[in-house]
């Protein structure tokens, strides 16, 4: 321990959440700070005087102070051409001479006057700091040059003020930078040891920790196809597909199963093996409806047990919808369609854990497919098989499912029907009248440290997740699936109105043809959108992002067909399959799982 000054407070800045307008949408953000004058007391949350805009990505006990090097922003006067800085120019609180990032280590504390500090994790980076500098590329310039800036725990509070001495009193275990840290998640490499000592630090914070854990695994798994997933969404696969793009399929069965849903057996046109997918994926299909109009490309979960001989489909037949209609009133056996690859990450995984399958309606599919996955291998778990559904008419899979539990010795099934019809007979056809929710999953014996996987209407899987997480059940254990667009996040937005997909404004596009296959939307590119992100922002599709320029994997989406290019190049690129939206751009007609 040292009481040797390693370098001195420049400048303490604050700034609360304002709304400022970008793009056309109003973003609610602190990014920019002002310098102060005199003491400020620096509290465990923050800098009296400041504020966080958007706390899911910032502020918190973890990243109470950001710290920035004047060094730094001399760097980037060279690199950028720039005279145009002041004090919290990269929404730093704390700018300072000295403390390095390939210098200070996860772990080092530092006393500032009467306060003492923790280095928990390197900035993460985000669009904001690119509109705070008026510069794009601002996320992905910090990661690439290695000029991160790192946030501090406060561990004990007091006054702080520019010209205070800055003392280092700890050394963090494993002397991990700053710089390597950031490295080690956001550039491709992530050696397996130093993940490894990376979360051998008890002061990283637990989202950096969480990242490096996931990475750790994805080193050990054999069946990973490069990408993040550190970084990746956690609903997203990044194992490599059986096949790029399409295989042609015959119809070898069409079968109706309810009032508006039709099933059907799918062989490969060639006479060859598919490939063996996990109970739960799905595929996406296209269908020529109506030469020579775009065709028709949809998601469909598979409904039947695994099989690489034959997959099933199992599509509610809607009024209006253009795919429905055709599968219903066209398509024969012996027609042929395309398929993808099996894909996604909803899937059934081991365990021992009593297993809840709970869907309504046509969320049933991947659940029946669990199901029969349950069946062929005998399992002796505890398994819930709970499903609503209006009435017997639009009961899909109902003899199946009945004949598939009794082969599992510790199954258990609670039906419920919202509108019972005439004939349908309580404790035979059903088991509550009304709408499964999440009083009714109170009302049975589920034990708490089960399994949950969810499917249904998105306002039925908000209301048992919220009600199960409510109920203090982890959410790794509640796993859903969402059949359409799924939700947008797009940080520090105000006030972003969901309204259904449209093509965009203006005038046609005339280069190629970009489908989102869960929206049902197909669209022909136009220049005038700087990537498939923005395309999509202007269709209003549903979208996640955070630094739009290749650095967070936020934005990464499967990748079903056709050929994109990177501009910018992304600082590590996704996984085999999948695409970053943020910075891509179409080479040729592609499909985006979107």
């Amino acid at each position: 321990m040292t009481q040797t000054p390693c370098g001195r407070l420049l400048s303490v800045n604050v700034g609360l959440p304002a709304d400022i307008d970008w793009h056309g949408e109003t973003v609610h953000t602190a990014v920019w700070k002002r310098a102060v004058a005199g003491p400020r007391q620096v509290r465990r949350l923050n800098i009296d005087g400041d504020g966080q805009g958007d706390l899911a990505g910032h502020g918190g006990e973890q990243r109470a102070v950001l710290v920035y090097q004047i060094d730094s922003y001399r760097y980037w006067k060279r690199v950028l051409g720039r005279e145009d800085f002041t004090y919290g120019q990269f929404g730093e609180n704390f700018t300072v001479e000295g403390l390095a990032d390939d210098e200070v280590c996860i772990g080092d504390r530092y006393a500032i006057a009467s306060a003492l500090f923790e280095v928990t994790q390197p900035r993460v980076t985000c669009y904001r700091v690119g509109i705070r500098m008026n510069e794009p590329r601002m996320a992905a310039l910090l990661v690439s040059h290695r000029r991160p800036g790192f946030y501090l725990r406060v561990i004990e509070e007091g006054e702080v003020e520019a010209g205070a001495a800055i003392v280092k009193v700890a050394s963090g275990v494993e002397r991990m930078s700053v710089a390597e840290a950031d490295a080690l998640l956001y550039l491709p490499g992530h050696r397996r040891e130093e993940l490894q000592r990376a979360l051998r630090i008890p002061a990283l914070s637990p989202g950096w920790k969480a990242s490096f854990q996931a990475l750790v695994d994805q080193r050990s798994d054999a069946d990973a196809a490069g990408g993040n997933r550190g970084l990746a969404p956690a609903d997203l696969s990044l194992c490599a597909p059986a096949w790029r793009g399409f295989r042609r399929v015959r119809v070898a069965s069409k079968v109706r199963e309810s009032a508006d849903v039709i099933s059907l057996g799918l062989e490969a046109a060639d006479a060859g093996p598919l490939a063996l997918p996990r109970a739960g994926q799905f595929v996406v299909v296209r269908m020529q409806a109506n030469p020579p109009a775009p065709a028709l490309v949809r998601s469909y979960s598979l409904s039947g047990a695994p099989d690489p001989a034959r997959y099933r489909v199992s599509v509610k037949c809607e009024a209006g919808g253009a795919a429905g209609a055709y599968i219903d009133r066209e398509l024969q056996v012996g027609g042929t369609l395309e398929v993808s690859a099996p894909r996604g990450r909803f899937t059934l995984e081991p365990g021992e854990r009593a297993l809840v399958l709970a869907s309504a309606g046509i969320g049933a599919t991947p659940m029946l497919a669990m199901l029969h996955a349950l069946a062929a291998e005998a399992s002796t778990r505890d398994i819930w098989w709970l499903f609503g559904a209006r009435d017997g008419t639009h009961h899909p899979f109902a003899a199946e499912s009945r004949a598939l539990l009794r082969g599992l010795p510790r199954a258990r099934s609670r039906i419920w029907y919202s509108k019972p019809g005439a004939g349908d007979r309580l404790g035979a056809d059903f088991d509550v009248a009304g709408r499964m929710t999440a009083a009714s999953l109170d009302a049975l014996p589920i034990p708490r440290d089960a399994d949950f996987y969810l499917c249904g209407p998105a306002p039925f899987m908000q209301a048992l997740r919220a009600a199960l997480s409510a109920r203090g059940v982890p959410g790794p254990r509640v796993r859903t699936e969402t059949f359409g667009s799924g939700e947008s996040l797009t940080p520090g937005i105000v006030d972003r109105h969901r309204r259904p997909v449209h093509p965009p404004a203006g005038p046609a596009g005339s280069g190629p043809l970009v489908a989102f296959a869960r929206s049902n939307l197909s669209v022909r590119w136009d220049s005038r959108h700087g990537s498939l992100l923005e395309l999509a922002e202007a269709c209003d599709v549903p979208v996640r992002w955070s630094c739009r320029t290749g650095v967070c994997h936020l934005c990464e989406s499967g990748l079903i067909a056709g050929a994109i290019e990177y501009r910018p190049d992304p600082l590590e690129p996704p996984a085999d399959g999948n695409v970053l939206i943020c910075c891509s751009r179409p080479r040729s007609d592609v499909i985006v799982d979107l």
